[in-house]
Protein backbone atom coordinates (compact mmCIF):
# COMPACT_ATOMS: atom_id res chain seq x y z
CA UNK A 1 0.00 0.00 0.00
CA UNK A 2 1.33 3.71 -1.12
CA UNK A 3 1.36 6.63 1.46
CA UNK A 4 -0.96 8.95 0.57
CA UNK A 5 1.76 11.89 0.60
CA UNK A 6 4.01 10.06 -2.24
CA UNK A 7 1.30 10.04 -4.45
CA UNK A 8 1.49 12.51 -7.78
CA UNK A 9 -1.18 15.05 -8.70
CA UNK A 10 -1.74 12.36 -11.63
CA UNK A 11 -2.30 10.06 -9.56
CA UNK A 12 -4.60 11.66 -6.93
CA UNK A 13 -7.02 13.01 -9.74
CA UNK A 14 -7.08 8.82 -10.65
CA UNK A 15 -7.67 7.85 -7.06
CA UNK A 16 -10.53 10.09 -6.56
CA UNK A 17 -12.10 9.18 -10.50
CA UNK A 18 -12.29 5.39 -8.58
CA UNK A 19 -13.63 7.11 -5.30
CA UNK A 20 -16.38 8.57 -7.32
CA UNK A 21 -17.02 5.49 -9.35
CA UNK A 22 -16.80 3.35 -6.55
CA UNK A 23 -19.30 5.56 -4.39
CA UNK A 24 -21.83 5.75 -7.35
CA UNK A 25 -21.97 2.00 -7.58
CA UNK A 26 -22.43 1.43 -4.08
CA UNK A 27 -25.31 3.88 -3.99
CA UNK A 28 -26.95 1.76 -6.98
CA UNK A 29 -26.09 -1.09 -5.22
CA UNK A 30 -28.47 0.66 -2.76
CA UNK A 31 -31.23 2.25 -5.19
CA UNK A 32 -31.64 -1.11 -6.27
CA UNK A 33 -31.58 -3.26 -3.04
CA UNK A 34 -34.76 -0.95 -1.89
CA UNK A 35 -36.35 -0.50 -5.01
CA UNK A 36 -38.92 -2.88 -4.48
CA UNK A 37 -39.92 -2.80 -0.63
CA UNK A 38 -38.62 0.66 -0.12
CA UNK A 39 -39.03 3.00 -3.35
CA UNK A 40 -38.52 6.66 -1.84
CA UNK A 41 -35.37 5.14 0.13
CA UNK A 42 -34.13 3.87 -3.33
CA UNK A 43 -35.11 7.51 -4.80
CA UNK A 44 -32.61 9.28 -2.48
CA UNK A 45 -29.57 6.55 -3.15
CA UNK A 46 -30.51 7.04 -7.10
CA UNK A 47 -30.16 11.01 -6.24
CA UNK A 48 -26.59 10.77 -4.42
CA UNK A 49 -25.38 8.06 -7.24
CA UNK A 50 -26.44 10.67 -9.99
CA UNK A 51 -24.25 13.33 -7.71
CA UNK A 52 -21.53 11.16 -7.67
CA UNK A 53 -21.77 10.75 -11.47
CA UNK A 54 -21.61 14.27 -11.69
CA UNK A 55 -18.41 14.14 -9.76
CA UNK A 56 -16.81 11.51 -11.61
CA UNK A 57 -17.13 13.39 -15.15
CA UNK A 58 -15.79 16.77 -13.83
CA UNK A 59 -12.81 14.85 -12.54
CA UNK A 60 -12.06 13.21 -14.98
CA UNK A 61 -11.96 16.51 -17.56
CA UNK A 62 -9.52 18.06 -15.62
CA UNK A 63 -7.50 14.60 -15.75
CA UNK A 64 -7.94 14.58 -19.50
CA UNK A 65 -6.80 18.24 -20.18
CA UNK A 66 -3.46 17.65 -17.79
CA UNK A 67 -2.74 14.25 -18.46
CA UNK A 68 -4.57 12.52 -21.95
CA UNK A 69 -6.80 9.81 -21.80
CA UNK A 70 -5.39 7.03 -20.15
CA UNK A 71 -6.22 6.76 -16.60
CA UNK A 72 -4.24 4.76 -14.40
CA UNK A 73 -6.38 2.15 -11.81
CA UNK A 74 -5.58 3.43 -8.45
CA UNK A 75 -8.21 2.08 -5.96
CA UNK A 76 -9.09 2.57 -2.35
CA UNK A 77 -7.00 -0.23 -1.06
CA UNK A 78 -3.41 0.26 -2.77
CA UNK A 79 -3.39 3.27 -0.68
CA UNK A 80 -3.22 3.85 3.66
CA UNK A 81 -5.83 5.44 5.52
CA UNK A 82 -9.16 4.20 3.82
CA UNK A 83 -11.87 2.58 6.00
CA UNK A 84 -11.98 -1.04 4.60
CA UNK A 85 -16.16 -1.28 3.35
CA UNK A 86 -18.04 -4.67 3.79
CA UNK A 87 -18.72 -5.74 -0.28
CA UNK A 88 -22.66 -4.49 -0.19
CA UNK A 89 -23.75 -7.60 -2.33
CA UNK A 90 -22.83 -9.94 0.57
CA UNK A 91 -24.98 -7.83 2.96
CA UNK A 92 -28.52 -9.34 2.72
CA UNK A 93 -30.75 -8.30 4.03
CA UNK A 94 -30.03 -4.93 3.58
CA UNK A 95 -31.00 -2.09 6.15
CA UNK A 96 -32.02 0.91 6.44
CA UNK A 97 -30.60 2.16 9.35
CA UNK A 98 -27.33 0.52 8.61
CA UNK A 99 -27.68 1.98 4.82
CA UNK A 100 -27.81 5.21 5.91
CA UNK A 101 -25.61 5.02 8.39
CA UNK A 102 -22.54 3.93 5.87
CA UNK A 103 -23.53 7.03 2.99
CA UNK A 104 -22.80 8.68 5.92
CA UNK A 105 -19.76 7.46 6.92
CA UNK A 106 -18.79 7.56 3.17
CA UNK A 107 -19.26 10.74 2.49
CA UNK A 108 -17.01 12.07 5.26
CA UNK A 109 -14.82 9.84 4.14
CA UNK A 110 -14.56 11.47 0.58
CA UNK A 111 -14.89 14.67 1.99
CA UNK A 112 -11.82 14.54 4.06
CA UNK A 113 -10.16 12.49 1.16
CA UNK A 114 -10.43 16.24 -0.91
CA UNK A 115 -9.34 18.28 1.92
CA UNK A 116 -6.51 16.66 2.09
CA UNK A 117 -5.84 16.08 -1.78
CA UNK A 118 -6.32 20.10 -2.31
CA UNK A 119 -3.83 20.77 0.21
CA UNK A 120 -1.07 18.48 -1.33
CA UNK A 121 -1.73 19.97 -4.75
CA UNK A 122 -0.45 22.84 -6.27
CA UNK A 123 -2.14 23.39 -9.25
CA UNK A 124 -4.54 26.13 -9.06
CA UNK A 125 -7.54 24.34 -11.18
CA UNK A 126 -7.11 21.29 -9.62
CA UNK A 127 -7.25 22.56 -6.13
CA UNK A 128 -10.22 24.69 -6.65
CA UNK A 129 -11.84 21.53 -7.96
CA UNK A 130 -10.59 19.33 -5.29
CA UNK A 131 -12.02 22.02 -2.72
CA UNK A 132 -14.87 22.35 -4.18
CA UNK A 133 -16.10 18.78 -4.44
CA UNK A 134 -14.72 18.76 -0.64
CA UNK A 135 -18.11 21.38 0.29
CA UNK A 136 -19.81 19.45 -2.10
CA UNK A 137 -19.51 15.91 -0.38
CA UNK A 138 -19.77 18.55 2.98
CA UNK A 139 -23.18 19.22 1.52
CA UNK A 140 -24.17 16.03 0.36
CA UNK A 141 -25.53 14.81 4.05
CA UNK A 142 -28.04 17.84 3.58
CA UNK A 143 -28.85 17.00 -0.15
CA UNK A 144 -29.62 13.30 1.58
CA UNK A 145 -31.99 15.23 4.37
CA UNK A 146 -33.65 17.32 1.70
CA UNK A 147 -34.55 14.31 -0.54
CA UNK A 148 -35.68 12.57 2.80
CA UNK A 149 -37.96 15.60 3.96
CA UNK A 150 -39.56 15.67 0.27
CA UNK A 151 -40.28 12.18 0.78
CA UNK A 152 -41.54 12.50 4.44
CA UNK A 153 -43.82 15.48 3.41
CA UNK A 154 -45.50 12.96 0.91
CA UNK A 155 -45.95 10.70 3.13
CA UNK A 156 -43.51 7.83 1.23
CA UNK A 157 -40.99 7.54 4.43
CA UNK A 158 -44.08 6.31 6.44
CA UNK A 159 -45.65 4.37 3.91
CA UNK A 160 -41.81 2.73 3.81
CA UNK A 161 -41.75 2.26 7.90
CA UNK A 162 -45.08 0.31 7.51
CA UNK A 163 -43.96 -1.89 5.13
CA UNK A 164 -40.71 -2.64 6.86
CA UNK A 165 -42.75 -3.44 10.23
CA UNK A 166 -44.67 -5.62 7.65
CA UNK A 167 -41.40 -7.08 6.64
CA UNK A 168 -40.04 -7.75 9.96
CA UNK A 169 -43.42 -9.57 11.08
CA UNK A 170 -43.87 -11.93 7.77
CA UNK A 171 -39.84 -12.63 8.39
CA UNK A 172 -38.94 -12.87 11.99
CA UNK A 173 -42.36 -12.73 14.14
CA UNK A 174 -44.25 -14.50 12.91
CA UNK A 175 -41.82 -17.61 11.98
CA UNK A 176 -40.68 -17.52 15.39
CA UNK A 177 -43.43 -17.15 17.08
CA UNK A 178 -44.87 -20.07 15.74
CA UNK A 179 -41.63 -21.95 16.50
CA UNK A 180 -41.77 -20.48 20.46
CA UNK A 181 -45.79 -21.82 20.58
CA UNK A 182 -44.94 -25.29 19.23
CA UNK A 183 -41.66 -25.76 21.32
CA UNK A 184 -43.29 -24.34 24.66
CA UNK A 185 -46.65 -26.42 23.92
CA UNK A 186 -45.90 -29.82 22.32
CA UNK A 187 -42.82 -30.39 24.74
CA UNK A 188 -44.92 -30.19 27.60
CA UNK A 189 -46.18 -33.70 27.22
CA UNK A 190 -43.31 -35.69 26.99
CA UNK A 191 -41.04 -33.92 29.19
CA UNK A 192 -43.95 -34.56 32.17
CA UNK A 193 -44.53 -37.52 30.89
CA UNK A 194 -41.08 -38.77 31.51
CA UNK A 195 -40.61 -37.15 35.21
CA UNK A 196 -43.96 -38.12 36.52
CA UNK A 197 -43.31 -41.97 34.85
CA UNK A 198 -39.86 -42.18 35.95
CA UNK A 199 -39.62 -39.91 38.85
CA UNK A 200 -36.10 -39.53 37.49
CA UNK A 201 -35.17 -35.60 36.47
CA UNK A 202 -32.07 -36.30 34.40
CA UNK A 203 -34.44 -38.62 32.54
CA UNK A 204 -36.77 -36.15 31.89
CA UNK A 205 -33.95 -33.68 31.47
CA UNK A 206 -32.75 -35.76 28.28
CA UNK A 207 -36.46 -36.16 26.97
CA UNK A 208 -37.12 -32.77 27.14
CA UNK A 209 -33.48 -32.12 25.57
CA UNK A 210 -34.17 -34.58 22.67
CA UNK A 211 -37.71 -33.61 22.30
CA UNK A 212 -36.55 -29.39 21.97
CA UNK A 213 -33.59 -30.42 19.34
CA UNK A 214 -35.73 -32.61 17.47
CA UNK A 215 -39.03 -30.47 17.32
CA UNK A 216 -36.27 -27.12 16.90
CA UNK A 217 -34.76 -29.16 13.41
CA UNK A 218 -38.21 -30.65 12.04
CA UNK A 219 -39.86 -26.90 12.55
CA UNK A 220 -36.87 -25.21 11.00
CA UNK A 221 -37.04 -27.50 8.04
CA UNK A 222 -40.77 -27.13 7.76
CA UNK A 223 -40.91 -23.67 7.55
CA UNK A 224 -37.81 -23.12 5.45
CA UNK A 225 -39.78 -25.61 3.18
CA UNK A 226 -43.36 -23.91 2.99
CA UNK A 227 -42.40 -21.29 0.12
CA UNK A 228 -39.30 -19.81 -0.88
CA UNK A 229 -40.93 -16.25 -0.27
CA UNK A 230 -40.97 -14.62 -3.35
CA UNK A 231 -44.46 -14.78 -4.24
CA UNK A 232 -45.78 -14.14 -0.11
CA UNK A 233 -42.86 -11.73 0.59
CA UNK A 234 -42.14 -13.13 3.66
CA UNK A 235 -38.07 -13.65 2.86
CA UNK A 236 -35.45 -15.59 2.70
CA UNK A 237 -36.33 -19.28 3.28
CA UNK A 238 -32.90 -20.50 5.29
CA UNK A 239 -33.43 -16.89 7.77
CA UNK A 240 -37.21 -18.23 8.47
CA UNK A 241 -36.68 -22.06 8.91
CA UNK A 242 -33.38 -20.73 11.20
CA UNK A 243 -35.74 -18.38 13.72
CA UNK A 244 -38.47 -20.83 13.70
CA UNK A 245 -36.09 -23.89 14.58
CA UNK A 246 -34.30 -21.80 17.17
CA UNK A 247 -37.66 -20.19 18.89
CA UNK A 248 -38.86 -23.73 18.80
CA UNK A 249 -35.86 -25.32 20.69
CA UNK A 250 -35.76 -22.23 23.07
CA UNK A 251 -39.30 -22.87 23.69
CA UNK A 252 -39.02 -26.16 25.17
CA UNK A 253 -35.13 -26.15 26.54
CA UNK A 254 -36.64 -23.45 28.40
CA UNK A 255 -39.24 -26.29 30.94
CA UNK A 256 -36.34 -28.83 30.19
CA UNK A 257 -33.54 -27.26 32.09
CA UNK A 258 -35.33 -27.17 35.87
CA UNK A 259 -34.84 -30.82 35.61
CA UNK A 260 -31.52 -30.89 36.53
CA UNK A 261 -32.15 -30.29 39.42
CA UNK A 262 -32.13 -33.56 41.19
CA UNK A 263 -34.79 -32.85 43.87
CA UNK A 264 -37.83 -34.41 41.50
CA UNK A 265 -40.71 -31.81 43.68
CA UNK A 266 -38.29 -28.69 43.62
CA UNK A 267 -37.36 -29.39 39.66
CA UNK A 268 -41.16 -30.22 38.75
CA UNK A 269 -42.71 -26.68 40.68
CA UNK A 270 -39.49 -24.58 39.16
CA UNK A 271 -40.46 -25.99 35.55
CA UNK A 272 -43.95 -25.75 35.68
CA UNK A 273 -43.53 -21.61 36.72
CA UNK A 274 -41.03 -21.48 33.85
CA UNK A 275 -43.98 -22.99 31.83
CA UNK A 276 -46.40 -19.88 33.13
CA UNK A 277 -43.66 -17.34 32.04
CA UNK A 278 -42.97 -19.22 28.52
CA UNK A 279 -47.30 -18.78 27.78
CA UNK A 280 -47.02 -15.44 29.01
CA UNK A 281 -44.48 -14.78 27.12
CA UNK A 282 -46.73 -15.88 23.92
CA UNK A 283 -49.64 -13.81 24.96
CA UNK A 284 -47.60 -11.13 24.83
CA UNK A 285 -45.99 -11.24 21.66
CA UNK A 286 -49.64 -12.32 20.02
CA UNK A 287 -50.89 -9.12 21.27
CA UNK A 288 -48.30 -7.12 20.44
CA UNK A 289 -47.49 -8.12 17.29
CA UNK A 290 -50.88 -10.20 15.99
CA UNK A 291 -52.90 -7.51 17.42
CA UNK A 292 -55.04 -10.59 19.33
CA UNK A 293 -56.77 -9.15 21.88
CA UNK A 294 -55.13 -9.72 25.31
CA UNK A 295 -57.85 -12.02 26.73
CA UNK A 296 -57.97 -13.67 24.04
CA UNK A 297 -54.52 -14.08 23.50
CA UNK A 298 -54.39 -15.31 27.42
CA UNK A 299 -57.39 -17.65 27.09
CA UNK A 300 -56.51 -19.57 23.61
CA UNK A 301 -52.18 -19.95 24.92
CA UNK A 302 -53.38 -20.93 28.12
CA UNK A 303 -56.25 -23.36 27.31
CA UNK A 304 -53.89 -25.25 24.71
CA UNK A 305 -50.83 -25.26 27.38
CA UNK A 306 -53.06 -26.41 29.99
CA UNK A 307 -54.38 -29.53 27.84
CA UNK A 308 -50.86 -30.44 26.56
CA UNK A 309 -49.62 -30.53 30.15
CA UNK A 310 -52.43 -32.69 31.41
CA UNK A 311 -51.99 -34.98 29.26
CA UNK A 312 -48.35 -35.49 29.73
CA UNK A 313 -48.96 -35.74 33.68
CA UNK A 314 -51.93 -37.97 33.08
CA UNK A 315 -49.86 -40.25 30.63
CA UNK A 316 -46.96 -40.25 32.95
CA UNK A 317 -49.02 -41.11 35.78
CA UNK A 318 -50.09 -44.42 34.23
Amino acid sequence: MENFNNLSEREILALAISLEEEDERVYADFAEGFREHFPATAAVFDGMRQEESVHRRRLIDVYRDKFGEHIPLIRRQDVRGFMLRRPIWRVRPLRLESARNQASAMEAETRRFYEKAAAHTSDARVRQLLDDLAQEERSHQSRAEQLERDKVESGALHNEEEARKKLFLLQIVQPGLAGLMDGSVSTLAPVFAAAFATRNTWAAFLVGLAASVGAGISMGFAEALSDDGTLTGRGHPLLRGTVCGAMTALGGIGHTLPFLVKQFQLATTIAGFVVLVELAIITLVRHRFMDTPIFSAALQVALGGAIVFATGVLIGSF
